[in-house]
């Protein structure tokens, strides 16, 4: 079969199409033909290596959807034929990837296989920051860093449905547009104005209760600026960079702040808790609460520009590679 192949960690050249052996699905595990992947900022840190693969080489991609072909042993709740969607650690970009069955999902009818593998892992993540990270429902007010990538819109739909004031950063004009399309309350175009006496005055100088900032080193300190006292930094992803020495003495400064770092993969660790998480996604994009724009796909051989837009933040909501 055709994947996309890195041999050693470096920028979207090294990710190469070749032809790898295929494998039948050991004991717990699956077969999917992918119909699309998901292209995700998760995959340039493992391209880069900033998130270390578990060996060279590897096949990169952390989602798709597709069909099952084959279940190995054990296997009773998939059978050849179901449509079905995935997160995994690695092995996405490829014609076909054998995945743990305890990372799959069966994929609505309402839901086609490129929304799916543009949202899943976005969606999910989405999910935990929304629900479990911190509970965002009326009267919140956030913060959404990036907010016309993948996760930020998203995040911002979805937490206008829950009842939350949005305030958002953008990147051009254009991008402050489809956020607000998207209804965020409030947007900054960052390349313009200043982030932090935006919310500070969006929020007549209270701040707000979360800042969920998916871009690292880019926005760090000054997100801490704009969150009001016993508030939360919720720091996701290193679009930027990865934020080095974090200062905890700025904590206590800044109004006795908390933080965290959650990661997808903690909470997808539990199966009950993945189906949950899958559950409540799929009946917000099912129901329209959550609109999915694939806005770019490209053949699974052309993964290195997809990977150079997204760096270049030339992308808006999800990217997909075609097999």
């Amino acid at each position: 079969m055709n994947a996309i192949v890195v041999h050693a960690y470096g920028g979207p050249e090294v990710l190469t199409f070749e032809a790898v052996p295929s494998r039948l699905p050991g004991p717990g595990e699956v077969l999917v033909s992918n119909r699309a992947a998901g292209v995700n900022y998760i995959d340039t840190y493992f391209r880069s290596g900033v998130y270390k693969a578990p060996r060279l080489p590897f096949v990169p991609g952390n989602e798709a959807a597709g069909e099952i072909v084959a279940v190995g042993e054990g296997v009773s709740e998939f059978t050849p034929g179901d449509r079905v969607v995935y997160t995994s650690p690695l092995g996405a970009y490829a014609g076909e990837t054998v995945v743990p069955a305890a990372l799959v999902l069966k994929l609505p009818g309402a839901i086609d296989f490129e929304i799916a593998a543009g949202s899943l892992l976005k969606g999910l993540t989405a999910e935990y920051l929304l629900h479990r990270t911190f509970k965002v429902g009326p009267g919140h007010t956030i913060l959404v860093h990036a907010a016309a990538g993948g996760v930020g819109l998203i995040l911002t739909q979805w937490a206008k449905h829950l009842g939350a004031t949005v305030i958002a950063t953008a990147g051009s004009p254009e991008k402050v547009e489809l956020v607000r399309s998207k209804g965020a309350d409030h947007v900054i175009d960052y390349t313009r104005e200043n982030f932090v006496e935006a919310v500070r005055a969006f929020t007549g100088g209270k701040g707000v209760d979360v800042v969920y900032d998916g871009v690292g080193k880019a926005t760090y300190p000054a997100s801490l600026d704009v969150i009001r006292p016993l508030g939360l930094f919720v720091s996701f992803g290193n679009a930027s960079g990865v934020i080095d020495n974090f200062d905890l003495l700025l904590l206590s400064q800044k109004g006795s702040l908390f933080v965290t770092r959650p990661t997808l993969g903690t909470f997808t660790s539990r199966r009950d808790v993945l189906l949950e998480q899958a559950e409540n996604l799929f009946h917000v994009i099912a129901d329209g609460t959550v609109d999915i724009a694939v806005n770019a796909r490209y053949p699974l051989a052309d993964a290195a520009e997809a990977h150079r837009a997204l760096e270049a933040r030339k992308t808006t909501g999800a990217t997909v590679l075609l097999p």
